[in-house]
């Protein structure tokens, strides 16, 4: 019996010997199976594209990390578009493609994340949808078409816990630190007023709505669910895939183009968070004389707004931040030398931070940052930041989203949806100034009276324009059937 026992258990250590020795040829570096740089089917992400032309066209690929995660699935309302939907179709042919974001994700549980690169009144209805589903999102500047719908993605992100970027990819530049740094070693004193400015637009805008015309509808281009939430109409000529900016319905003119990208900068570094109020200003164009056209439904050719902040806990006194557009610029400040171009090179954008102490100012997207304080030689960061900003950004995002919500990864993140929100509103703000400064009613004498072109007082936290009831209209928007949010 002895014997027997002695040679079970000989066989059983010889078994084991065995296997473990098999089981060191079977598993194997993953480089080795698949190449330097391989990643194993598990460790990607399957991501999709809404919106896969324009933008939506570097952005899924940037968010493909070069192949390292998965593209399983495309949308995009104009299938042979050739603004850069052809060109997806090419880079990622595996991939599923689709016209209506909601067959593509109802099709898809698999999906962990996806990218959204649509005209702005389509973010926040794709981005819901998305959430709802718990999917990752990244979605294109600015966040959303209204505050309304800004704050309901900010607070849906954290409470369904998924990972949230804003593609303002100027927040991931390294150059904002400086700045940053030298707001917190308070280089230029206390900090009263800001510029921003761009000279957006660059597209049509302050003329009448193209008229609409069935006749020149594209054979591939889906109409209908490119209007999603707005009102049902027939065709507008040419307003796809980007002329769509200066109207209301669909864009947010030049302030919510640029301004996320541009007002990014002092928000950030100052720590601003609601505004108080807004008032603003914009350009009128005459095409007959001594009346001025009226096109409430558009963006106005160039606006001035000032927004108002109150003292934050890196900045003891209140802020004025003054944003101008249309190619308007601020008025060049004594501590800078006359020949010097304020804000980026010719000054076509630019961010200027007046302290007590000293200017700071930047170009677009934080680049650029010089510090000028009197009598002493002006600081330039030299760095010439050859980052693809860009890339950085998506994949940033890419990685917090394998590392999962309130991971390292996930807070370092420089646009999630907690900082993107309130920038987002705060853009926004300024054209709930714009729009009201149009609004108008006949008054006693038969002529017009723009009743609303006042100082707006605005209760961040409750989403409301206290002294004028007629600007909340504009918090908001009006949803086609079947597209409520």
């Amino acid at each position: 019996m002895r014997n027997k026992t002695s040679k079970l258990n000989k066989s059983r250590r010889d078994f084991i010997k065995k296997s473990a020795l098999a089981s060191t040829f079977i598993i194997l570096p993953r480089h080795v199976l698949g190449g330097i740089g391989f990643n194993s089917p598990s460790d990607q992400l399957a991501i999709a594209a809404i919106g896969s032309g324009g933008k939506g066209r570097s952005d899924i690929l940037n968010a493909s990390r070069n192949g390292k995660e998965r593209v399983i699935a495309l949308c995009d309302i104009d299938p042979k578009g050739n603004h850069g939907v052809i060109e997806s179709r090419k880079n990622f042919p595996d991939a599923k493609f689709y016209e209506d974001f909601r067959e593509m994700l109802d099709r898809h549980p698999e999906i962990d994340a996806v990218t959204i690169s649509t005209p702005d009144h389509t973010h926040a209805v794709a981005a819901i949808n998305a959430m709802q589903r718990n999917k990752h999102v990244y979605v294109q500047k600015p966040l959303t078409h209204n505050i309304r719908e800004a704050r309901i993605l900010t607070e849906m992100a954290r409470e369904r816990k998924v990972v949230t970027q804003m593609g303002n990819q100027g927040s991931s530049n390294p150059d904002q630190l400086t700045v940053k740094n030298w707001i917190n070693n308070a280089e230029i004193g206390v900090v009263e007023k800001v510029y921003v400015w761009t000279n957006r637009p660059v597209w049509p805008q302050g003329i009448p709505m193209p008229k609409s015309d069935n006749t020149k509808l594209p054979d591939n281009l889906n109409w209908d669910l490119w209007l999603g939430p707005a009102k049902k109409r027939d065709y507008i000529p040419n307003i796809h895939p980007f002329n769509w900016r200066g109207w209301w319905e669909y864009g947010t003119g030049a302030l919510g183009d640029m301004g996320c990208h541009i007002i990014d900068v002092p928000f950030r570094a100052l720590g601003l968070k609601y505004p108080k109020d807004v008032e603003c200003s914009v350009g009128t164009l005459y095409s007959k004389m001594w009346t001025p056209d009226y096109i409430p439904e558009g963006a106005p050719p160039s606006s001035s707004t000032t927004l108002h902040f109150d003292a934050t806990s890196k900045n003891k006194k209140p802020i004025t931040m003054i944003w101008t557009d249309g190619g308007i610029r601020p008025t060049h400040p004594d501590l800078i030398p006359p020949n010097e171009d304020i804000g980026g090179n010719g000054g076509y954008n630019g961010v200027m931070m007046i302290g007590d102490k000293g200017i700071i100012t930047t170009d677009v997207y934080g680049y650029s940052p010089k510090l000028y304080k009197e009598g002493q030689e002006t600081k330039i960061t030299t760095n010439k930041n050859n980052l693809n900003l860009s890339f950085k950004h998506t994949a940033s995002w890419v990685q917090a989203c394998k590392a999962g919500f309130n991971s390292p990864e996930h807070l370092s993140l420089t646009s999630s949806f907690d900082y993107a929100g309130p920038l987002t509103e705060t853009v926004l703000m300024g054209n709930i100034g714009i729009r009201s400064y149009l609004l108008r009613r006949k008054n006693d004498n038969g002529g017009m009276d723009y009743y609303a072109r006042k100082k707006l007082l605005w209760d961040g936290y409750n989403m409301k324009i206290i002294n004028m009831p007629d600007a909340n209209q504009f918090v908001t928007r009006e949803y086609r059937k079947g597209w409520e949010i």
